[in-house]
């Protein structure tokens, strides 16, 4: 089995779930006592969001390029970045190491295909939702037409990730508000909906919708397996 290389910490609320979910895929494939060989690089996230809201890209993706070398000097075989928005650097991390980066929106895209899917809504951050590092990447790699809500949903989704999601706080209210924005998206022709940052899949399940809800923290981590064992 390869060694994965994970960059965590953003949020580590998140990166939990990754651990948990890559290692009960290894057991639930190959049995017994197993677990994944992996290390783990977590950054201070309170350090990260400053960045970003600052628009300082550059910098958090020096930060990430360090952690990714950090990783790859250490024995991993290849990298999973545990974060949508930040996947804004990724070809920037990708140019800076000689292992494999196993992206994202490659692995969430493949899994909606494969569920015969070709429209599709979009919930993240603002900077996942309104640039095209992520919905441009989905469209011209992978032919799906991306949907995401209007600007006062934008700013709800936003703000229930950065002021509830990533310090653990999991409110009844603003999942009823996720509930309505998915059924908004769905009305207007969305036949499943990326949950594209790795935390509100602790906020929102399947039962919340009536259609397929795609949460890219454990589509990610299951790619993960499956690539540490090819």
């Amino acid at each position: 089995m390869k060694t994965i290389g994970l960059i965590g910490g953003m949020s580590w609320e998140s990166s939990i779930e990754y651990y948990r979910i890559i290692n009960e895929t290894t057991r639930a494939k190959l049995g017994g006592l197993h677990s994944a060989k992996s290390m783990m690089y977590s950054v201070d996230f309170a350090e990260v969001e400053i960045l970003q809201h600052q628009g300082r890209w550059t910098e958090a993706a020096r930060m990430l390029i360090d952690a990714a070398k950090n990783l790859e000097n250490g024995g991993a075989d290849f990298i999973v970045l545990c974060t949508n928005t930040m996947h804004k650097a990724a070809d920037d991390i990708q140019a800076n190491i000689k292992i494999p980066f196993l992206h994202i929106a490659d692995a969430t895209a493949q899994r909606i295909m494969d569920s015969g899917i070709r429209k599709a809504g979009l919930l993240g951050t603002r900077f996942t939702m309104e640039e095209e590092f992520y919905k441009g990447r989905l469209a011209k790699k992978f032919g799906l037409s991306v949907r995401v809500p209007d600007a006062r949903e934008r700013e709800i989704v936003h703000r229930v990730i950065y002021d509830e999601l990533v310090v653990g706080r999991i409110e009844q209210r603003s999942k009823a508000q996720f509930a309505g924005i998915i059924e908004q998206m769905v009305g207007q022709g969305a036949e499943g909906v990326i949950l594209g940052c790795t935390e509100i899949g602790l906020l929102v399940h399947q039962e919340d919708s009536r259609v397929p809800l795609f949460d890219t923290t454990r589509i990610h981590a299951e790619a993960a397996v499956e690539f540490a064992l090819k």
